[in-house]
């Protein structure tokens, strides 16, 4: 069957190949994605695949722009089914390079690869629809919105019960990776990547001009105590040799060099692997943000937005799916992941289901773009790796489906 796979993908190859271009040059931002689900849709629909659109809804008045396809196999009557999970979003970058298909969307950018998760869903699923007379069972293929963004897209289709008819038996996603080598497959058994959460801190005082300072009380310094005793006391809590991550990437006060600010906001993100750790942080935090207002005066606000869990890769779901990898590209090239301190929404589905999360290789030294990082402006990946990517996707499916 592996050999079936491989041979309809390298047919797929110069389409996979325009899929990923053509999306990559039409990037939308998350929860905004109406002509990438669209132009996906029609992909499926002209291969005569059934399609169900309109999911993912923000709320119950917004257009969703998630679909889920439904390819079935003829072999043989059967009721099982297993998931494969594209993500649909881009970022708000603007990208460097890539003259043939650069983004025509100033200041935004598919700088994380689901450009290409999204072509080689596609990929697999027409793939299998056309070997469909030689297997059996329901593969289906999972187009979700709003990875990048808070609640995710992927726990709304849980929520929206999307997986209730058919039923998958688990799901398998994937990441273009660019510290891997094109040809390699990565694989971690439980906890792959972390559970994320947003801080969002507000600090208020007393503005006014700076040569009246006395009278004044300065949110910057508030925040400049605040900070450093944040990360201490966090630190303090967490068990020896347990991941954690805190951190605060934007500081914004908007004074001027003789204007005390009335305000200052610090927004951050927390990551940890253990849900007790994580609760009790929650709880930590805000004492620690109270401590300092109250020695220092002023106000202080911390409001922790509860992200994504952590990744569960089921180990016995895992093992299988590995195999499968070995058989596809040869034990030499299947390799071990660590941990990653990044989240990804696909932990939502590893809590309702068995599922699986792997490493693509797409990182190719000779190649302009391909081993910059996720989420940078000059991010590329070599193409080459997608048909494998593909492969991966539909044999790991079909091999649950037996």
């Amino acid at each position: 069957m592996i050999d079936g796979i491989k041979s309809e993908l390298a047919g797929l190859r110069d389409q996979l190949v325009r899929w990923r271009r053509h999306l990559h040059a039409h990037p939308e931002l998350s929860f905004r994605e109406t002509g990438t689900v669209r132009y996906a849709v029609e992909q499926l629909r002209a291969e005569g695949i059934e399609v169900r659109d309109g999911l993912a809804r923000l709320t119950p008045d917004s257009v969703g722009t998630g679909a889920i396809a439904l390819v079935r196999g003829t072999r043989a009557p059967s009721e099982r089914c297993f998931a494969i999970r594209a993500d649909l979003d881009a970022l708000p970058i603007m990208e460097e390079g890539k003259p043939e298909y650069c983004s025509t969307v100033p200041g935004v950018m598919h700088a994380c690869g689901h450009d290409a998760h999204t072509a080689m869903v596609l990929g697999a699923g027409i793939a299998l629809h056309r070997m469909r007379d030689q297997w059996s069972g329901t593969v289906l293929l999972v187009l979700q919105p709003g990875e990048e963004k808070e609640p995710g897209g992927a726990s709304l289709l849980v929520k929206e019960g999307v997986f209730n008819d058919p039923k998958p038996t688990g799901i398998l996603g994937q990441h273009v990776t660019p510290e891997l080598a094109v040809g390699k497959l990565g694989f971690r058994s439980g906890p792959f990547m972390a559970a994320a959460d947003e801080l969002y801190l507000t600090v208020k005082g007393r503005g006014g001009h700076a040569g009246s300072r006395p009278k004044l009380l300065d949110p910057i310094l508030i925040a400049a105590n605040l900070l450093p005793k944040l990360y201490a006391e966090a630190h303090a809590v967490v068990p020896a040799g347990e991941p954690m991550v805190i951190s605060f990437g934007k500081f914004i006060a908007n004074g001027a060099t003789n204007i005390i600010p009335e305000v200052a906001t610090i927004d951050g993100t927390l990551r940890t692997f253990n849900e007790e750790l994580r609760k009790r942080l929650h709880e930590l935090l805000p004492r620690v943000a109270a401590q300092v207002a109250n020695e220092m005066g002023g106000e202080i606000e911390l409001r922790i937005v509860k992200g994504s869990p952590v990744v569960k890769n089921d180990p016995e779901l895992t093992a299988r799916i590995r195999a499968v990898a070995v058989e596809l590209v040869g034990a030499a090239n299947v390799v071990d992941m660590d941990i990653r301190m990044g989240a990804e929404d696909f932990a939502y589905y590893t809590h309702v289901m068995p599922g699986c999360f792997f490493r693509l290789g797409t990182g190719n030294p000779a190649k302009p773009g391909t081993q910059s990082g996720l989420h940078t402006a000059a991010f590329d990946i070599d193409e080459e790796a997608m048909t494998l990517g593909a492969a991966m996707m539909a044999a790991g499916a079909l091999g649950e489906l037996h």
